[in-house]
């Protein structure tokens, strides 16, 4: 990917070093480059990269990968485009107010 960043510091990402096998499927699966590998474990390289998709929660055989996946305003980039609509990351947004009150 680009290196984009998602949002600073709110991703729900969390790992267990300790539960880490090693076997490296989150580095392959994140599309963003979030993992790496060092001393033969998961480390995040850069947590506010994660656009919590879940991918690599869902692949991880030792579920040492935690993430709120479906939430926020990654999800409501993904499903406006799936569904060709506009989205709402629902941060809590007031349209009468001039700033969000939430994530975004």
């Amino acid at each position: 990917m680009l290196g984009l960043k998602y949002l600073k510091n709110v991703s729900t990402l969390k790992l267990e070093e300790n539960r880490c096998n090693g076997c490296g499927m989150c580095a392959v699966v994140c599309p963003h480059n979030v993992f790496a590998i060092e001393d033969k474990k998961a480390v995040i390289k850069d947590i506010d990269l994660c656009m919590e998709c879940g991918a690599c929660e869902l692949n991880c055989p030792t579920e040492a990968i935690a993430v709120k996946s479906g939430v926020g305003c990654a999800a409501a980039v993904i499903s406006s485009a799936v569904k060709g609509a506009g989205g709402s990351c629902d941060c809590g947004y007031d349209s009468d107010d001039s700033k969000a009150s939430g994530c975004c």
